[in-house]
């Protein structure tokens, strides 16, 4: 069921769109880790007279955790997703193979 499943994602061009969009969503966020201390730093100076405890008035990285966290976890399941769609696990009788051959070849 998994190979037919893996058949129709890769034939027809669903997996890549879906894998195109996770990437550019990981790249996205990652990109918004730059931006989201800046947009917090100007929230807190414009909203600064409303909030009763306005200690912290320059820019935190803070801020920009939850778009590294969302930024890795979608670029690391788009590799995942990658690996397991495009690229199948290795073939360890070829594997074994050819570890053999480097072993008896004497050159």
């Amino acid at each position: 069921m998994f190979e037919r499943l893996k058949n129709i994602l890769v034939s027809s061009y669903i997996g890549t769109i879906a894998l195109g969009w996770i990437f550019a969503q990981g790249i996205l966020h990652f990109a918004y880790i730059f931006s989201a201390p800046v947009v917090g730093w100007m929230t807190r100076r414009e909203y600064r007279g409303l909030m009763e405890h306005a200690t912290v008035t320059g820019f935190t990285l803070r801020d920009s955790l939850p778009e590294l966290v969302k930024s890795l976890s979608l670029l690391v399941i788009g590799y995942f997703l990658l690996r397991l769609l495009y690229f199948g696990p290795p073939d360890k009788q070829k594997i074994a193979e050819t570890s053999l051959e480097h072993k008896t070849d004497p050159s």
